[in-house]
């Protein structure tokens, strides 16, 4: 049994026990979150897709914890005129255990 979510403006296959990071929540370690975004649940080799979300159907799951990502570095410059901009990013997410898919 899996599921597609949507969070973050982007969009997951997840199946229970699976853990994965998705944007920062903003929710304390430990708590639980439930997604109520459901693109698509297959069960027994029945796949129910919504239109656009599916009715009823959550995804509850557990937070793990939060971090940061790599660092990716943003570098601008433009030729013969002497300027030159060094940026670094590091984006925040939130790992989460996935406990339940609710039908």
């Amino acid at each position: 049994m899996y599921a597609i979510i949507e969070t973050g403006g982007k969009q997951y296959k997840v199946q229970e026990g699976d853990i994965i990071t998705v944007e920062k929540l903003g929710v304390a370690e430990g708590e639980k979150v439930t997604f109520d975004k459901v693109l698509a649940v297959s069960k027994d080799d029945a796949l129910t897709i919504g239109a656009p979300f599916v009715n009823n159907a959550t995804v509850t799951a557990s937070v793990i914890g939060e971090g940061k990502g790599k660092k990716v570095i943003v570098y601008k410059y433009k030729a013969k005129k002497g300027y030159h901009k060094k940026r670094g990013h590091r984006q925040p997410f939130t790992k989460i255990k996935i406990e339940a898919i609710n039908n």
